[in-house]
């Protein structure tokens, strides 16, 4: 792909204020790089984000076809000759499991899987739902589904079974595509175990689902053709794991794919047809199924990752971030891959079986560009230097941040330690929401300032609002908000338009509303300073408040449930939970412990409590309203509470502070 020089992009009114004439030509002539069965007809990109003027839309190159199976794949192996490039380094969760994949060989598997789908009954437009652990046939399930134009849901295999069903039947998907299990570390994860769990709920609501393709990862048999070379992980066999299997709904994966032929036509795609849907957490407890569409996300994810990363042919490339989140979409799969670029796909932890286990990968693959969470880096701080200086680590070149913000100890800790001052930092913002990066700095382009998220990309219009939405100037903090689309952007949220406007378009008309709080310092770089609605950041996954409350909530012992933040020194924040009990109920450890499982059984083990406070009373107004800053306050066992004149009994915050949890960190 052909893209301004590195040089000619440094500039803060350059990046951040493109008129929207030189925005549309810029990003037009991006679009000259990819494959079109047929060419957009018109205005690039068409919008509205005045909720009083109508309904919100962006449409983004109204007329164009393409497919981005296509694009990533076919047009790299045919046209650019790319077909003996490897495509992905496989580092499986035990050191020496490992799998080379060129993109020729990606291409083939793909269309296989692709044949087997359409075999299924899947057809354009149907949703198929993904829950895997981090394996290369994931990638292949992902693009299988796009090739013939299917929309897949990628659901985190750190999830539980309700969360799988709760998002299978919101987006009706008529198959899934699983695992029989992997390991995290250690611990053994028996995911169709977990999966048959979902699909029976859904049956008990009504939706069953007929088919379920299982991959064959730990319980490999003898003759089985998987991926390439792969192996079940050659130092942890696991000849006694429990597949649970229904001849009526399960299918094997292996013997489906032995079958199937390794060409397949795209199904051609009109520039806004779905893409996929990914879910995120909502402040009202019920996910959100962000709805990404083909050609925006497809340019945007290209020439983020391009540009972000200095993106060179001969670097390798590795995001530690999972697939069944946003940032392995766009920066594992689809921004990667339309680049040309190798990457690194891992499915271990950073600690396991050493925490020397990120260094070690990076000298072997000789890793040159490398993104990983605020999270990661806080937790091997923890262990110095040692661990990190075992290892060269001379191949890098640029390192990246991304899922939270993150704080300047840490900047500089991977600044000095990590990259030895030599590698420039890219702190990225950006949500499930926008697709892509949104403010971020550009290696070896822009001024590093340790913890801010710094400017703008291409065309890109941030604006700070106070409480009455106007725009401050300058230095300032408030309300970070953008007043225009990229093409990268959600469309909707899957079967709710108006959730999607309530939420992001509503509270200031013509603003898209990111739900973050910012403050922009004199050099107009921008510094992220957290959600300003009820949701969290925990180990840079983001979770609703209401989510968490609504799981207490379902035990017969509780009657009511309160969740708020408190920062913790690895994960950012930690859940303090707050439990009025029925009458008659005594807490205790047993109690405790029941729910924070009740917790992991609905959510996911990322949303289980730090803490749980026994609290006969919650501090609320004289409406109901609880004053959740003031449970913050308890939290982090800060007294200064400020004006609390509202409550209707402040007796119970005293009570609440001399019964708080031992907080050890």
């Amino acid at each position: 792909m052909t893209f301004p020089p590195m040089e000619s992009v440094h500039s803060h009114s350059e990046i951040a204020y493109f008129g929207l004439g030189k925005w549309r030509i810029f990003w037009g002539d991006i679009a000259k790089d990819f494959f079109w069965k047929t060419k957009h007809a018109g205005r690039f990109l068409d919008y509205n984000f005045d909720v009083t003027k109508g309904e919100i839309f962006v449409k983004c190159m109204e007329g164009a076809s393409t497919n981005i199976c296509y694009n990533v794949l076919d047009h790299n192996v045919h046209e650019r000759k790319l077909g003996d490039k490897v495509a992905f380094y496989w580092e499986g969760n035990e050191p020496g499991d490992e799998l080379t994949v060129t993109y020729r060989e990606l291409l083939q598997r793909v269309c296989q899987f692709a044949n087997v789908l359409k075999s299924q009954g899947v057809k354009k437009g149907d949703r198929v739902s993904i829950y895997m652990p981090m394996v290369v046939e994931l990638v292949v399930a992902m693009l299988a589904c796009v090739r013939i134009g299917a929309v897949h849901s990628i659901v985190f295999a750190g999830f539980s079974a309700e969360s799988l069903c709760e998002r299978i039947l919101d987006s009706q998907c008529s198959l899934l595509v699983t695992a029989d299990g992997f390991y995290r570390g250690d611990k053994l994860i028996n995911l169709k175990l977990l999966a048959d769990e979902a699909l029976q709920k859904c049956r008990d609501k009504g939706f069953p689902i007929h088919r379920c393709i299982m991959l064959k990862h730990l319980s490999k048999e003898e003759g089985d053709a998987p991926l390439g070379s792969q192996s079940p992980p050659a130092k942890r066999p696991c000849p006694d794991l429990q597949v649970p299997w229904n001849p009526e709904v399960d299918l094997c994966w292996h013997t489906l794919v032995r079958g199937a032929s390794d060409e397949c036509e795209p199904e051609w795609c009109e520039s806004e047809d779905p893409l996929f849907i990914l879910y995120t957490s909502g402040s009202t407890g019920k996910p959100k199924g962000v709805l990404h569409t083909l050609s925006g996300y497809m340019l945007y994810t290209a020439l983020t990752f391009k540009l972000v990363f200095d993106y060179q042919p001969d670097d390798v490339y590795w995001c530690t971030a999972d697939i069944g989140w946003i940032t392995g979409h766009s920066y594992i799969t689809y921004g990667p891959l339309a680049n040309g670029a190798t990457s690194v796909l891992f499915e271990g932890l950073p600690t396991y079986p050493d925490v020397s286990r990120m260094w070690e990968i990076v000298d072997k693959y000789h890793v040159t560009k490398f993104y990983t969470a605020p999270t990661a880096i806080r937790l091997l701080m923890k262990y110095g230097r040692e661990p990190v200086q075992k290892y060269k680590r001379d191949s890098l070149k640029v390192l990246g941040t991304v899922g939270e913000p993150i704080n300047p100890e840490a900047w500089q800790w991977y600044y000095s330690v990590v990259g030895e001052k030599r590698c420039p930092i890219v702190d990225t913002f950006w949500q499930t929401e926008t697709g892509g990066h949104v403010l971020t700095p550009l290696p070896a382009a822009t001024p590093m300032k340790p913890g801010s998220a710094t400017f703008p990309f291409f065309g890109v219009v941030p604006a700070v609002l106070n409480e009455s939405g106007e725009e401050l100037e300058g230095a300032s903090e408030g309300y970070l908000v953008f007043k225009q689309p990229w093409p990268g952007v959600m469309r909707t949220v899957y079967g709710n338009q108006q959730r999607f406007e309530t939420t992001y378009f509503k509270k200031f008309p013509g603003y898209y509303v990111t739900g973050d709080g910012c403050r922009r310092d004199k050099d107009g770089y921008y510094w992220i300073t957290g959600r300003i609605d009820d949701m969290l950041n925990v180990s840079g996954h983001l979770l609703s408040t209401a989510e968490v409350e609504s799981a207490l909530a379902e035990h017969e012992a509780v009657a009511e449930a309160a969740v708020v933040g408190r920062p913790h020194p690895v994960k950012g924040e930690s859940l303090y939970c707050f439990v009025t009990l029925t009458d008659g109920v005594t807490y205790s450890r047993t109690l405790e412990a029941e729910l924070k499982k009740q917790v992991r059984e609905k959510i996911g083990a990322i949303a289980t409590p730090d803490f749980i406070q026994n609290a006969p009373g919650l501090p609320k107004t004289r409406s109901g309203k609880i004053m959740r800053r003031v449970l913050r306050k308890i939290a982090c066992d800060e007294r200064d509470l400020g004006d609390i004149s509202t409550l209707a009994d402040s007796s119970v915050v005293e009570h609440l502070f001399q019964n708080r949890c031992c907080v050890g960190v």
